[in-house]
């Protein structure tokens, strides 16, 4: 289970930034879903599908320690170094808080249990403010929509270790370095004064519901025990 941090009301997040995320929704949990339910999933899915399915962990963006917010990846060296040198492939290095204060980011998240959900009800409750967003808008991969069709999940509050949630002055100015580092990121909303949590969908707006279980646990009862 991720742990989060209190914050302090220190300003970093405010009315008017945009909202970013980096690393795709759910792609964490479609990888141990795919190895907890491989034979049922292969009712409908090739051998060649499911092989690409669990390649799809070198797509998960990796936290670097220092700041308690995620367990450090063995084996790196500085985190900044290594992730402004990723694979040419896939984002997976070491991400420090140093590295998204120098790509331009003012506060950040790190998905995980309950998904990118969670972390944007997270992160907007610790500042007291409210936020707009349009959830089609939150990178997610094919593998994961499909893993979820089939297994009836939400892949939005699915574990989502490896994705991260941030609040730029310009998002469009956060994104582009990140594209050059091949991390994928997109602007999905921006935040708002007061306290309302405003989702908007192809039906229209709603407002963001309270965290709830990990879908991952309709599947894997004791994932995080």
């Amino acid at each position: 289970m991720m742990r989060r941090i209190e914050r302090e009301n220190t300003g970093l997040l405010h009315a008017g930034q945009d909202l970013v995320v980096a690393g795709y929704a759910g792609l964490a949990g479609t990888v141990k879903l795919a190895e907890a339910e491989k034979e049922k999933l292969s009712r409908w899915f090739s051998n060649e599908y499911m092989e690409e399915i669990a390649g799809c962990s070198r797509y998960l963006l990796r936290e670097a320690a220092g700041d308690g917010r995620q367990a450090a990846v063995p084996g790196t060296q500085t985190a900044l170094q290594d992730a402004e040198n990723p694979a040419e492939d896939a984002p997976l290095c070491a991400i420090s808080p140093e590295f998204w204060r120098a790509c331009g980011a003012a506060e950040w998240e790190p998905a995980g249990e309950g998904g990118i959900l969670t972390a944007i009800w997270n992160l907007t409750g610790a500042y007291e403010t409210g936020v707009e967003f349009y959830l089609r808008q939150i990178p997610i991969r094919q593998e994961t929509v499909e893993v979820c069709e089939r297994l009836e999940l939400n892949p939005y509050r699915l574990y989502s270790q490896g994705c991260v949630l941030l609040t730029a002055d310009n998002g469009g100015q956060l994104v582009r370095p990140l594209a050059e580092k091949n991390i994928p990121a997109q602007v999905i909303g921006r935040v708002n004064k007061g306290i309302a949590r405003e989702m908007i969908v192809q039906e229209g707006r709603g407002f963001l519901e309270r965290p709830q279980p990990d879908e991952i646990t309709k599947v894997i009862p004791g994932f995080f025990n």
